[in-house]
């Protein structure tokens, strides 16, 4: 059960700091500020993943609990 726990909490933690970086302009903001402004253009190509891999976590901490219980 514990490990269902702490899927959830990496699951939603990263889960809400990549949408933010996706859907608000702080990395767009962040890379202004360092100077790398070119590398906007292949945020989306990381974002986006990274987001699905962290829905995915979330979703094994929700299901993992049940199939323990089951068996």
């Amino acid at each position: 059960m514990k490990n269902g726990s702490r899927l959830i909490k990496i699951g939603a933690f990263g889960g809400v700091i990549t949408a933010l970086c996706c859907f608000t302009p702080v990395l767009v903001w962040l890379f202004a500020i360092l100077g790398v402004s070119a590398l906007v253009g292949y945020l989306d190509y990381v974002l986006l993943p990274l987001l699905a891999v962290f829905l995915v976590l979330l979703l094994t901490g929700f299901v993992q609990p049940q199939r323990d219980k089951s068996t």
